[in-house]
Order: C-alpha cells, then structure tokens, then sequence
C-alpha cells in the first residue's frame, strides 16, 4: 500500500511556459495602455524641446526677437556657445593639469572668469558671468604607494 500512495505522489504535472507581452504595442493586453502612458510621462525628463516659447522682443540671445527656437540662427548660435565654452574648459584644464600645471590662477573668456586653486587634495573653481556666481570643488585623487 506505501509504494502504490509513493508512485501516485512522484507524478508531476508540467506545462509550457507562455510569454506575454505586457505593452499593447507588441501584442500585450490594450487595457495597459493607459496605465503604461502614465508611468512614461511621470519618468520623462524636461528637455529643451519642452520648454515654454516665449518672445524676447528682441534683447533674447538669438538677436531677431524671433519666438522660435528652432531657427537656424538660434541653433547656430547655441552650438557656438556650447563650442567657446568648451575651449574655457580646456583652456582651465590645461593650466590645472597641462603639461606645465600651476597651484593657482585666472582664465577669463569674454565675460566669464574662472579662478581655480589647486590645494592638493581639492580642486576649487570659483566661475563667474554675467548670471552670477558659481563654486565648484573638486577632489581629487590620492595614489598612495
């Protein structure tokens, strides 16, 4: 009796696994949709495209009081600046780790200065322009032998 209640209870089902696609764009259920859209708004992040338009009346960077952003010449002029402050960079990371390194100094571009001093144990930028002040310290690497 022990051996026929032993081979009754060995016996296992099993059954195929079936995938199923939780977004409706790939087959999934279409009462996700909602609930899907509403987790991918709330993890979106603000980019430019979604800043509001506004009218500069012509004191704006972009110098024709156009209220578009996407004109040649606003597009042109940001890469420009994105380009000029990359060479500030440089310029400070040169001074700070170039081939001739200095503690302490000033790199101005036009109406932006940065001064960095090199403590040894910390780099620290003070970068002032026009819209105001910013301070930045860095630390910095340590190899001990």
């Amino acid at each position: 009796m022990v051996s026929v209640a032993a081979i009754s209870c060995s016996t296992a089902m099993a059954a195929d696994l079936v995938y199923t696609p939780i977004n409706p764009t790939f087959g999934g259920n279409p009462g996700n949709s909602s609930h899907l859209l509403s987790i991918a708004g709330a993890q979106k992040t603000a980019t430019a495209s979604d800043a509001p338009v506004t009218s500069t009346g012509g004191s704006g960077t972009s110098g024709s009081g156009s209220s578009s952003s996407n004109s040649g010449a606003s597009l042109f002029v940001s890469q420009l600046q994105g380009r000029l402050l990359s060479a500030l960079a440089s310029q400070v990371t040169d001074a700070i780790f170039g081939t001739n390194p200095q503690n302490h100094g000033t790199v101005t571009f036009g109406d932006t200065t940065v001064v960095f001093d090199n403590t040894g144990s910390a780099i620290n930028l003070t970068i002032t322009d026009p819209t105001g002040v910013t301070i930045i310290s860095v630390p910095q690497l340590v190899v001990t032998p």
